[in-house]
């Protein structure tokens, strides 16, 4: 049956009226919608505020990694790839020899275990002496307290070339000079390096170790060493972390101070670590390259960027495997007290 030419039109309008009210019916991206889109609501995030966060994060880490980057790079390429310079990043074949000419004109097995005695016994010194300065200082009122606070934070701005003769012309005179006394000594004694900075962590961690456990210890017959070993040492942990991380990095990095007072000046003595090796790698290198009877190729930039990165490597390897508790420690050093 066919429809007469009314009815044929009367639908025609109704398809169109249905369509009408489809396209009314879907939302329209307003200027109200999209700014609540890069900006958000109360309930939802907006889209510009995560994205800035992201695209500095990335910016800062390319910045970081791009150096680290350039020397794996570099230290895998041979002399001919360096020449070449349509080769950048990735090199046309991969080689370790010059990491292994690296490692044996740096003595690399033996400055390591120097560089770990030389960093490692100083920042257990430093743990032992700077917690028990700083919970002295968290725990006990005296006299000219503050004056103590105050020449703390001094010592730690003054710079230590402004004492360095001195303090050279001290252990001199008491022989210290050549051995691995002269960063001992000083790290017991709280005089570490950089050991003010770590009396103030403690100091402000110890503050915030509640009141009320100490002296619910000290009604049970607990004394002060008591006290200090059993409660706030076990709660100390984040702060031991943080401290013993950063002084092993920084005893690790000092390579002026560790080659005039622990290697000797105008008497060498055994001692070095990797990062005075690296800083004498040229001559080191020059040394190995005559002693290995010529089957070693001459210096360029590929076996420094080498040298680089293997004094570079067990400070890498150590934040790696202790990076979770690391961030743990900071997190947990928030903790409130009274």
């Amino acid at each position: 049956m066919r429809l007469s030419r009314q009815e044929r039109k009367a639908n025609k309008q109704a398809m169109k009226a249905l369509a009408a009210n489809a396209t009314s019916t879907q939302p329209r991206f307003t200027k109200e919608k999209f700014r609540k889109f890069m900006l958000g609501s109360k309930e939802k995030q907006g889209f510009l505020k995560p994205f800035c966060i992201y695209a500095l994060l990335i910016c800062i880490g390319f910045i970081y990694l791009n150096p680290i980057l350039h020397m794996i790079s570099t230290g895998f390429m041979t002399l001919d790839d360096l020449l070449d310079s349509s080769i950048n990043w990735i090199p046309s074949t991969l080689t370790v020899s010059n990491y292994a000419q690296a490692a044996k004109s740096m003595d690399f097995w033996a400055s390591l275990g120097k560089s770990i005695i030389i960093a490692g016994v100083p920042t257990l010194c430093n743990l032992v002496s700077c917690s028990i300065i700083g919970y002295g200082l968290a725990r006990f009122e005296f006299p000219l307290k503050k004056v103590v606070l105050g020449l703390i934070i001094f010592t730690f701005i003054l710079p230590s070339q402004a004492t360095m003769i001195s303090t050279y012309v001290l252990y001199s005179d008491m022989g210290l000079l050549g051995t691995l006394w002269s960063f001992v000594i000083p790290a017991l004694l709280g005089q570490g390096l950089n050991a003010p900075i770590f009396i103030l962590i403690f100091w402000q961690f110890f503050r915030q170790v509640p009141k009320v456990l100490i002296e619910a210890a000290q009604i049970d017959g607990a004394g002060y060493f008591k006290s200090f070993f059993r409660i706030s040492l076990p709660s100390a942990t984040p702060a031991f972390i943080t401290v013993g991380l950063f002084s092993f990095v920084w005893y690790w990095n000092e390579s002026y101070l560790t080659q005039m007072y622990v290697s000797g000046v105008m008497q060498k003595s055994g001692w070095t670590t990797l990062v005075i090796q690296l800083s004498n790698f040229a001559t080191n290198y020059s040394e190995y390259a005559v002693t290995s009877g010529g089957s070693a190729t001459t210096i360029n930039e590929s076996i420094n960027m080498a040298g680089t990165m293997l004094s570079a490597l067990p400070l890498m390897l150590m934040y790696f495997v202790l990076q979770r508790y690391f961030v743990e420690s900071i997190d947990r050093t928030g903790i409130t007290g009274e």
